[in-house]
């Protein structure tokens, strides 16, 4: 049997209770403090983050889970994984990490995307025949010496060298034929180089973490985890491993791990709950601890104590030692429910945040060592709370349960797409390659003040929504300026694209501090979608007609799409998705009609999240792209055919949504392209797509201002793959986070670019 783990958690937030590191790099990067302030802050982060771990009880303390930005990007740059055009920049070690994550002038970054099937981005490292993997970076060691000097044993996180590579692409000198896994084995060299300066600092267990085997795998791929483990599992100087899927159940790659000689395998026991039944049959697990992600750590609800401890009874036996732990990284989840003194008392006591996951992680592990009895008050108030949310009226519409009831098929129907075509040209009379934004505009310090003033009674609504029309004319007159054709708003009343929409709807709760870390140094609050949703009144309405009376150009009615909003929301469990879906498809449905009634003619009804929730199985695919799929097109039916319809989807891999992208149906796709510089068009011509689509030629996720040349070029690209009529010209996503300088550039070099390739489609 291996030394006890006890009770743990797979990783912790890392941006601050108070985004204490969101702050600090945005000074940084600004200039404002230097690479010894901004290290401080980590650093304090860091001791605090371990010491409150120690002190709540757990017997395992994750190490190595900070990050400046992003975690698979720490590990390109511990082991060398750095594309020369980076190193040639001269910079320091820090500043080129963050070129890396965010370009310079002169250099774009490395591609950004989602993190499996959830919000959170990572960068795309690029990997090559000549990629020289070495020990790079000491910072998991370092980091290990820290929590020893702070008082705290910690438990190193890497991404594991499997995961690494198979989320890695081929850089630009690659051969075709070429693929990242094909340098597994020199990749495994530093890993076993990294293990034996572990040990030597007198790390006892290190946790490899491996979701990408929550997904289908070929044999090829299985047996080269399972080489790669016994490899690491013969190392005679190295630290215990503690080997984590996560995401799903790990399927045939459990049986792998399980035949090596690492010490301890994680299991998602959520979202992959069916793993419970092929655990038994697992050889292998009888020398080795199993570590059961019994608490959800991706979403807020309070665990069922009851239920957790009856599936940790039925594992007993099953491994040399059961211990107890999160599902996943707590990284998904909010810090501590206990600052949320807005949120409903009730809905709060549903809910459990990073710090409180913790504490039901320690009852589990109590609960299985000491027994029932030893934990009897926590599991009584979990069973009170886990009983009040399921009998709850505040959960249940029968309005809107009985709307959904009479639901047909025809209300998910638009026209023949050649006719809106024809009536929404006579109608809005666009040039050849129409340009438009993706909706938001920076916000503002000003803005954001007025939006604080408002919240804290320091100024009345009548002052609050002159300070935004103010902006909204002032978006206006920038974009008539700079050329742009069909226009935007520029969002300047919305604090985010979900939790604007969830403050505007019944059946959603909004939290002060949930903040959650997306990419870097950005951060979303996503609300808590605890009932049955319905609209009680326009949302956007005032804002558009308001905006569209200033030009005479169209103006697009600007709204957030059901599928992203809840990928976006921590969402209710107590029903299928597909439900909770088509209840937030009908408000959206609602608004898209006002907005026409009003005098809209373009509305853009976003959905980014499209490919995020696709379930990592492809066996499971199918019927999510239907509800999914079902749910756009009821919000987006029931109009008039002159009435153009968008939609945006950014930063995922597009491939295995292809088909569900052309049977969403909408008039104008814009999606992101501008990092991967066009490759989605290809899959869109290989499935017949033959709408409005606007690849992106502006990335926007970069303070970088792409010059018209780049743009030409991007634009060049695309008209090879796209006929001129159906093309349209827009950044990557939104420009909120970006300041109004670099934007008005970016975008004068768009409109440049635009105005000069319009000549030659005459």
């Amino acid at each position: 049997m291996t030394t006890t783990i006890g009770s743990t958690v797979l990783g912790y937030p890392r941006i601050g209770p108070d985004r204490e590191l969101k702050r600090a790099l945005e000074r940084y990067w600004a200039g404002r403090i230097g690479e010894p302030e901004l290290r401080e802050v980590a650093r304090g982060l860091r001791v605090d983050t371990w010491r409150s771990l120690h002190e709540a009880g757990l017997d395992s303390v994750p190490g190595n889970t900070f990050s400046y930005y992003d975690q698979v990007l720490d590990t390109a740059v511990v082991f060398g994984a750095v594309p020369e055009r980076f190193t040639a920049l001269g910079l320091s070690p820090l500043d080129t990490y963050f070129a890396m994550a965010r370009g310079v002038e002169s250099t774009p970054p490395l591609e950004m995307t989602k993190w499996f099937d959830t919000n959170y981005h990572y960068l795309v490292p690029e990997i090559g025949p000549d990629t020289r993997f070495s020990l790079s970076d000491q910072s998991p060691v370092d980091q290990y010496q820290e929590a020893l000097e702070a008082g705290v044993t910690t438990r190193p996180v890497l991404v594991g060298p499997l995961t690494f590579l198979l989320l890695s692409k081929s850089d630009d000198q690659a051969p075709e034929s070429f693929r990242p896994l094909d340098r597994l084995d020199d990749l495994l060299t530093a890993y076993a180089e990294l293990l034996g300066e572990l040990h030597r600092a007198g790390a006892e267990w290190v946790q490899l973490d491996e979701p990408a085997f929550a997904a289908d795998r070929s044999p090829a791929e299985l047996a080269a985890l399972r080489a790669a483990y016994r490899r690491l599992g013969e190392l005679t100087e190295r630290p215990k491993i503690l080997a984590a899927g996560y995401f799903g159940d790990l399927g045939e790659a459990l049986g792998e791990l399980a035949a090596t000689p690492v010490e301890a395998l994680a299991v998602d026991l959520v979202a992959g709950r069916s793993a419970l039944d092929r655990l038994p049959s697992v050889r292998g697990l009888a020398d080795k601890a199993l570590v059961a992600g019994l608490v959800d750590g991706r979403n807020v609800w309070r665990t069922d104590l009851d239920g957790a401890l009856s599936t940790a009874a039925t594992l007993l036996g099953l491994a040399g030692e059961v211990a107890v732990g999160t599902s996943c990284s707590l990284l998904h989840v909010p810090y501590d429910v206990e600052a949320e003194t807005a949120v409903d008392a009730r809905v709060a006591s549903w809910l459990a945040f990073a710090r409180q996951k913790v504490d039901e992680v320690v009852v589990l592990g109590r609960a299985l060592r000491d027994g029932r009895e030893a934990v009897a008050d926590e599991l009584t108030a979990a069973r009170r709370a886990v009983a009040d949310r399921a009998g709850a009226d505040s959960v249940r519409d029968n309005r809107v349960r009985a709307r959904l009831d009479s639901l047909r098929p025809e209300h998910a129907r638009r026209g023949d797409y050649a006719g809106r075509q024809a009536a929404q040209q006579r109608s809005l009379r666009l040039p050849p390659l129409p340009s438009t934004t993706i909706g938001s505009f920076p916000q503002t310090t000003d803005v954001r003040k007025a939006r604080a003033a408002l919240r804290a009674g320091r100024i009345d609504p009548a002052t609050y929504q002159q300070r935004m029309r103010d902006e909204i004319e002032r978006v206006i007159r920038v974009q008539e300026r700079l050329g742009l054709d069909v226009l935007v708003h520029g969002e300047p009343e919305r604090n985010d694209m979900v939790q604007y929409f969830s403050e505007h709807l019944d059946g959603f709760a909004s939290t002060e501090f949930g903040w959650v870390q997306s990419y870097g140094s950005r951060c979303v609050r996503p609300p808590i979608l605890y009932g049955d949703v319905s609209r009680p009144a326009p949302m956007t309405v005032e804002w558009a007609t308001y905006a569209q009376k200033l030009t005479e150009k169209p103006v697009k009615g600007m709204l957030t799409g059901p599928v992203t909003i809840l990928a976006w929301s921590f969402v209710r469990d107590d029903q299928p998705l597909a439900t909770t879906a088509d209840q937030v498809a009908l408000a959206i449905r609602d608004e898209v009609a006002d907005l026409e009634a009003a005098g809209i003619r373009v509305v853009q009804v976003d959905e980014p999240a499209l490919r995020e929730l696709l379930p990592l199985r492809e066996a499971d695919r199918p019927g999510y792209l239907d509800w999914a799929v079902t749910s756009f097109r009821l919000a987006t039916s029931g109009i008039a055919d002159s009435t153009q319809i968008h939609t945006h989807l950014c930063y995922s891999e597009f491939g295995d949504v292809i088909d569900a992208i052309v049977a969403l149906d909408a008039d104008v796709t814009s999606i992101e392209a501008a990092r991967s510089r066009m490759e989605v068009l290809d899959d869109l011509n290989a499935v017949g797509f033959a709408r409005g689509v606007g690849p992106g030629v502006y990335d926007i996720h970069s303070p970088r201002v792409p010059t018209a040349a780049e743009v030409t070029d991007l634009l060049t690209a695309a008209l090879a793959a796209v006929p001129a009529e159906r093309l349209w010209v827009n950044p990557d996503c939104g420009l909120k986070t970006r300041g109004y300088t670099e934007v008005e550039q970016a975008l004068e070099n768009v409109i440049t670019a635009t105005a000069g390739i319009r000549p030659s489609l005459r």
